[in-house]
């Protein structure tokens, strides 16, 4: 389990964005004391075991969203809701689930991802007695893996 929570850290802070601004290159916003990683990936990508232990279904065609709350550099418990949009516009809602690992909070989804394109991702993080909104567009290949 230690090594699924090291992997899901590690989509966050470490996988690179395209086209995004420099304020986001690190797949990261920061809302006060609060600094929130996020990152999506094409589910393929994971090893069979890291998939099977966060209960995520590996597939070329379903995307990961992993969302993990900072606060003091420590981990942080939060709420986590929001959406996704395709091409289409047609918004998919996400529902996360919390993974913790030795002190290490984080949470995931998945959602359906058609076709090389950019993804539209609307949250709310609930933490520290506040709600932040955070949208952001990622590119996803789903062929590639």
């Amino acid at each position: 389990m230690r090594q699924l929570a090291l992997f899901l850290l590690a989509c966050c802070l470490a996988l690179p964005t395209l086209g995004a601004e420099a304020a986001r290159q690190n797949r990261q916003e920061q809302f006060g004391e609060l600094t929130v990683h996020y990152n999506a990936i094409t589910s393929s990508i994971l090893q069979p075991g890291i998939a099977k232990a966060a209960g995520l279904m590996r597939s070329k065609n379903l995307g990961v969203l992993n969302v993990a709350v900072e606060k003091a550099g420590k981990s942080y418990a939060a709420a986590i809701s929001g959406t996704v949009s395709g091409p289409d516009g047609k918004k998919e809602r996400l529902t996360f689930t919390q993974v913790t690992e030795q002190g290490a909070v984080s949470y995931v989804t998945q959602f359906q991802i058609p076709q090389d394109a950019t993804y539209t991702f609307d949250l709310s993080i609930k933490a520290a007695g506040d709600t932040n909104r955070l949208s952001f567009d990622q590119e996803l290949f789903p062929g590639d893996s």
